[in-house]
């Protein structure tokens, strides 16, 4: 119906009316040094320290930033749409043979030329986020030009933050991260997996990139209240069957988490397992150990590693810490 002028509507209508109507070992020992870690109390609260510094003096990966202007719609393809109608309904005027049939078939054509040229029946979440840019460019970009600049030449967050998918708990909301302060990974119950290059790629990139070329000072890794990753995890059989195509796979991640939390508290009720689990991103901040430019910073003390627990529920947030050093080295 689309390719048809105007003046040609009728015979398009026609055929397409036609259409729809008709189809369907050595001696001597050596003793090297070795790494250990271990997490600190829980804080709920930090000293001052000075106000970061967002972009460093050589700018990592710098790019032009985009510009980008919302487009409005409403008075595009107006005359058209309406000269289409209007044909249409000369149509059925006319053709009173055609019965309820057309009549529903032209209703239908009706209500597809009203959404697809967008002039009549607008989507409402496209016009959720062409309201919420024009928001932000004039809440936020515009009356923050200086900050918006200095990120235009690139970025330097001092934090990378692992966090869960769950629309409850983006990380920037509920830290009040600034733009350019976080460098943000978000998957499914915000884990980490151990080093691997061929399974587990793109996370690995994403640490690769965030300590090799950002220098990130902290990663944190956050869980929290409530989450549905977790409860796969809980839930799962893990005996070779399967009924999702990735997450089972994906969870299998933190598998030493429930082992234990089943060990420890077997008796215990599947929710509150649930619970204890969602504050076992101990897992992920001991895989974080097993990249080698993490330990590396660790051993030279430019990157620390935290993890912490949301609790959207009661309106709370737990940070602790893991601390990492090399023992003397001894030789027999």
């Amino acid at each position: 119906m689309a390719h048809c002028s105007i003046s040609t509507i009728k015979s398009c209508f026609a055929s397409q009316l036609l259409t729809s109507t008709t189809t369907s070992t050595q001696s001597k020992v050596a003793f090297r040094p070795v790494a250990t870690a271990k997490l600190n109390s829980s804080s709920s609260s930090s000293a001052a320290t000075t106000p970061i510094s967002l972009i460093r003096n050589e700018p990592v990966f710098a790019a032009p930033a985009p510009i980008i202007h919302p487009l409005l719609k409403e008075d595009m393809g107006k005359d058209s749409y309406e000269e289409a109608i209007a044909a249409l309904g000369k149509l059925l005027s006319e053709n009173g043979e055609l019965g309820p049939v057309a009549a529903a078939r032209i209703d239908e054509i009706t209500a597809e030329l009203k959404t697809v040229d967008g002039s009549v029946s607008s989507s409402e979440s496209i016009e959720r986020l062409k309201t919420g840019f024009i928001h932000f460019k004039k809440e936020k970009y515009e009356q923050n030009p200086a900050l918006y600049g200095e990120l235009a030449k690139g970025q330097s967050p001092k934090f990378m933050v692992f966090a869960c998918s769950d629309s409850r708990v983006c990380p920037s909301h509920v830290l009040d991260f600034q733009p350019g302060e976080a460098f943000v990974v978000r998957n499914i119950a915000n884990m980490v997996p151990a080093y691997d290059k061929t399974k587990y790629s793109g996370v690995g990139a994403a640490i690769e990139y965030g300590v090799l070329h950002l220098k990130v000072q902290e990663i944190v890794v956050i869980g929290h209240s409530a989450c549905g990753g977790i409860k796969g995890l809980m839930s799962f059989p893990f005996d070779g069957t399967t009924s999702t195509d990735f997450i089972e796979d994906w969870v299998k991640i933190c598998l030493p988490a429930k082992a234990k939390i089943n060990a420890q508290h077997g008796e215990t009720p599947f929710g509150d397992k649930c619970v204890l689990c969602e504050k076992a991103v101990n897992v992920s901040l001991g895989n974080l150990l097993s990249y080698p430019f993490v330990r590396e910073g660790l051993v030279n003390k430019t990157l620390a590693l935290k993890g912490g627990y949301y609790d959207f529920i009661k309106g709370s947030f737990e940070l602790w810490g893991l601390e990492f050093g090399l023992s003397p080295s001894l030789s027999v």
